[in-house]
């Protein structure tokens, strides 16, 4: 995965994510909005371009963060439960 700024504004952040799918995006994409911001990506061609992710928020930048936060915490909930599933 490589993540590039290609516009930052002061309540908007435009990233290009190369090397990633509908899968993390909307991953993503869902908890930026749990964090309480909007997000939203284009990929324009599947095989020839680089997603672009959208985030707006008054502070787009700590959104993002507290969205990758979420994420993390759900992936050790789900690890939980599952070493949980395994040990039954």
């Amino acid at each position: 995965m490589n993540v590039k700024v290609i516009e930052k504004e002061k309540e908007k952040i435009v990233l290009e994510i190369d090397g990633e799918t509908h899968t993390f995006l909307n991953l993503l994409r869902e908890n930026v909005w749990n964090a309480g911001g909007e997000a939203y990506y284009i990929i324009q061609h599947p095989c020839l371009s680089v997603p672009k992710f959208v985030v707006k928020a008054e502070n787009p930048k700590k959104i993002l963060y507290d969205a990758v936060e979420l994420i993390i915490d759900q992936a050790k909930e789900f690890e939980e439960k599952f070493d949980k599933c395994l040990k039954k």
